[in-house]
């Protein structure tokens, strides 16, 4: 189609996600924001609030993809370091910045609220990034190379996305189809697959098991066939011998 893939990597930082306290949805939101913009999602890592873990998880997939998201751990208390984590896996110095502060400022004015040495932890921007606005709560996140940092609350992350989409240079957009298939075994399918992904070797192909339990009426079975394309017309040519599992 002429136009290049275009890859994307995310990093999930914290104890909370590690520990099971918290699902995390972050990762979700920001692949399906991503598609339509065509940026595939190549790679996850979720790390500790551990400064060397974040550092090398990043350093690692800024390396192989042409963007990296983080989401936590830019927040004001003791344990938010990836901000200090990004600045010296990049090599550069991190300090309270005069725009970031006047966010916060502007923001815990109309709320009334004192600005603390722990608030401002949230002003303390790497050198050389540029801000990513935050419509919810003010305090930023930032850019710095192909590395988007941003929060860990699924809403703000949300908000932070629309500042981020302009920046992005997609690539070819990623299409898919699914056809549902009952009665149906991966075993009973699995070499005519095999054969569908070597002709097709562009185009991501899975199979996925599902089960319902009727009760008395016993278990449904069957599989749902996923495929995955920058051609449409190669996924219409697969779908239809998708299809023609369930009749074969």
């Amino acid at each position: 189609m002429g136009q290049r893939r275009v890859s994307a990597g995310i990093v999930v930082i914290g104890d909370e996600i590690l520990s099971g306290r918290t699902q995390d949805i972050n990762v979700q939101q920001i692949a399906q924001f991503l598609t339509p913009l065509g940026v595939s999602v190549r790679e996850v890592r979720i790390v500790a609030d551990v400064t060397a873990a974040i550092g090398e998880a990043v350093n690692t997939l800024r390396e192989r993809c042409d963007y990296v998201f983080t989401t936590g751990g830019i927040g004001p208390t003791h344990d938010d370091i990836t901000a200090d984590a990004i600045a010296e896996a990049f090599g550069c110095e991190i300090g309270v910045r005069d725009d970031a502060r006047a966010i916060l400022e502007r923001w815990y004015e109309k709320t009334g609220t004192e600005i603390t040495e722990a608030r401002l932890r949230m002003a303390r921007i790497p050198h050389g990034a540029s801000l990513i606005e935050n419509p919810v709560t003010g305090a930023p996140g930032f850019q710095i190379a192909n590395v988007f940092v941003m929060a860990g609350v699924p809403k703000i992350v949300r908000g932070m996305l629309e500042d981020v989409a302009p920046r992005i240079e997609g690539g070819a957009v990623t299409y898919s189809v699914s056809v549902r298939l009952e009665n149906v075994r991966e075993g009973d399918i699995a070499a005519e697959l095999g054969e569908l992904q070597e002709r097709y070797e562009d185009v991501s192909i899975g199979s996925y098991p599902w089960f319902e339990d009727e009760g008395e009426k016993g278990l449904r079975r069957g599989i749902v066939l996923i495929a995955r394309s920058t051609d449409k017309d190669v996924l219409d040519t697969l779908k239809s011998q998708f299809q023609a599992f369930e009749t074969s």
